[in-house]
Order: structure tokens, then C-alpha cells, then sequence
């Protein structure tokens, strides 16, 4: 089954989207689709999902959200299974895959021009820091006292880690993507020889991660990070509320980008109060302070602390997409005295 996607290919650039799990997760990515058809209503949008899912889009008639919807086996259903797996949902010469947790902001036409040189890549920093697979409380001291991080490059003859953010990934390179993934997959069967600790830890968070062992073993093959972070050519930003306005339908989305990389890794602190007084010290410092309004590609709501708009945005999407898919589905069958299901 998975054979056929290495050598026929369905077009020349198409969309990945996988879903898996509560139902919820299906949710999120129609309302993403239904976000990127505001701006790219020609390239093919593939779903990858477990045959629970398929039978939702099914029974409630979303089916035309999609151009292909494709079987995930279990095995594959988490963010490692599908992630380090990836060269077997190639479906297209030139694929984007992106979470279901992201909202199209503007047309994605440059952001495909800017990829065409990699054959595989994932947006990331081109120097991780130091919370990067390691704990995200003051436990990350100890790390930086035993230089635990410059002896995991050490042991795998490394040089340099980059912070790689699989949100979105990009793949022409059959080949190479497959490589890329298996010696990934190696490296986290390795974890007991890094000072990477397991995702599971933080709140929230019941899989695995995967970033950690795809940006080694990008380093080790020598295959470059998309910049995350580029001003007004961002490809992904998170979203966060004080930085963040927006309308209710995300279709007018602006966010303040500050241009001083520390300065800007502050949007991650849970407090808002905080942040203001943090960002307010550190802008006395010429430049520190700069910042631009932009809109970037997508905003990703990957901080779990904030993603309660999102998920309210979703259930609008999914309710609304179950109206309009019920209401063209009882003109067409209405002679026959069929109703098809709301349910999820």
C-alpha cells in the first residue's frame, strides 16, 4: 500500500494533514483546510487518518475537504509514528506538511518558492536553546552546569544543534527524507545516551516528541533548518495573545514580531505581567525594543496555555461545515428520505 506513494506521485505540490485520535483532532484540521482555501484553492490537500476518522468524514459528508484521504495504520498514529515515518506520505512531488493546529493567515504562493531549493527540511532556529528537549523548569541548570548538551553532540559527533519546529515540514526527496527519518528513529532509541528527557513531563503533553531527534539528525546529515523566524516572511508564528489581533475568523490576523531574538523567546512565559516587565527592561538596551507588525503564513497555536481561541475557532468551523455539508446532502437525498448524522 505505502510502495505506491514512493513512485506515483498525485501532483506537483499538495498539502499534508494527519488526524488521529479524539475526534477533536479531525476538528482542527478542517478548520485549518477551511483556512487555507481562503488563500490556495488549487494545490491538493491529503488527510492521513486512522479508519475512525475516516468513517467521521464520511458519515458527516466532509469528504470534500479533501483530495485524497488515506488510511494511517496504528502503528503510525502519534507524532513520532507519523513524523519519523513521513517519507511514506509523500504524495506529491513537492509536499507540505503542516499540524492541524494552524491557521492560514496569508497566500502560501512565495512561502512554496522560498522551499524549492530543499529537498527535505522543517522550520526550526539554526541554534537551539537550552530548554530544547530538556526540562522547562530550573531543572534545565543542571544541564548547563554539566554541559550536558555539549556532550550529547560530543558522543554523536555533532558540532552544533538547531531547534527544529516539525509544525511544518517540506519534502521532494524520497531518498533523503527516508534517511533522514530512520537515523532519527535511531536517535531516539538512543535518548539514554542524551541529555533529552521525555515530552510526557511537561503538562499536557501525552506523546512523544519528536524534534529533537529529526534536528540531530538533520545535523548529522548535514541538512539545513528552514528559518522559523524571517519578520513579515515568517513562515509560522505562535500564537500569543498579547501579541496577537485579530478578528473572530483569523481572516485579519497581525502580530507584534520583536526583532531581538531574546527579547522575542520571552513570548513564551505563561504571565502576561511578566512578559510586559521582562520585555520593558530588556527594551532600555538600544534595539531591543524594535519590532514590526507582520502577518505571517500561519499562526500556530502550539503553547498549550494558548490555545483556547483556537479550539473555540475550530468548533465553529466544524459546526458550521457540518451545516452546509448536511444542507447539500439533504437536497440530493431527500427523495429517499435520508438524514445524515451530526455526530462526532
Amino acid at each position: 500500500m505505502l510502495t505506491s506513494v514512493k513512485n506515483e506521485k498525485l501532483g506537483k505540490e499538495g498539502y499534508v494533514y494527519v488526524s488521529y485520535g479524539h475526534p477533536k483532532y479531525l476538528k482542527h484540521v478542517i478548520a485549518s483546510v477551511e483556512t487555507l482555501r481562503r488563500y490556495d484553492t488549487e494545490r491538493p490537500v491529503a488527510i492521513v487518518c486512522t479508519k475512525k476518522h475516516q468513517s467521521l468524514i464520511k458519515k458527516n459528508n466532509l469528504s470534500g475537504f479533501f483530495d485524497l484521504i488515506y488510511e494511517l495504520p496504528e502503528e503510525h498514529a502519534s507524532i513520532v509514528g507519523f513524523k519519523h515515518n513521513f517519507y511514506n506520505y509523500l504524495f506529491y512531488e513537492n509536499n507540505l506538511f503542516l499540524d492541524s493546529d494552524i491557521i492560514w493567515c496569508k497566500n502560501p504562493d512565495s512561502l512554496w518558492q522560498s522551499l524549492k531549493p530543499f529537498d527535505f527540511t522543517v522550520t526550526g532556529n539554526l541554534a537551539a536553546d537550552n530548554f530544547f528537549g530538556a526540562p522547562k523548569s530550573i531543572g534545565v541548570a543542571k544541564d548547563m552546569i554539566l554541559g550536558r548538551r555539549r556532550k550529547t553532540l560530543n558522543r554523536f559527533g555533532l558540532t552544533y544543534l538547531s531547534r527544529a519546529q516539525t509544525g511544518i515540514m517540506y519534502a521532494s526527496d524520497y531518498a533523503l527524507t527516508k534517511k533522514t527519518c530512520e537515523l532519527a528513529k535511531d536517535m531516539l532509541n538512543r535518548k539514554a545516551e542524551t541529555h533529552f528527557q521525555s515530552r510526557k513531563k511537561e503538562k499536557g503533553r501525552t506523546e512523544e516528541s519528536c524534534e529533537w531527534s529529526l534536528a540531530m539528525a538533520m545535523a548529522k546529515l548535514k541538512i539545513p533548518v528552514y528559518p522559523w523566524l524571517q519578520g513579515h516572511n515568517s513562515p509560522q508564528l505562535d500564537f500569543i495573545s498579547m501579541l496577537t489581533d485579530h478578528d473572530e475568523e483569523f481572516e485579519y490576523v497581525s502580530c507584534k514580531y520583536y526583532s531581538h531574538r531574546f527579547v522575542y523567546s520571552l513570548r513564551g512565559l505563561k504571565s502576561d505581567l511578566i512578559k510586559k516587565i521582562l520585555i520593558g527592561f530588556f527594551s532600555i538596551f538600544p534595539g531591543n525594543g524594535d519590532f514590526m507588525i507582520v502577518t505571517p503564513f500561519c499562526l500556530h497555536f502550539g503553547w498549550y496555555h494558548e490555545k483556547q481561541p483556537f479550539l473555540e475557532f475550530s468548533e465553529r468551523i466544524w459546526e458550521r461545515s457540518l451545516t452546509e455539508a448536511n444542507s447539500r446532502q439533504d437536497g440530493k437525498t431527500s427523495s429517499l428520505g435520508e438524514s445524515p448524522s451530526n455526530e462526532v
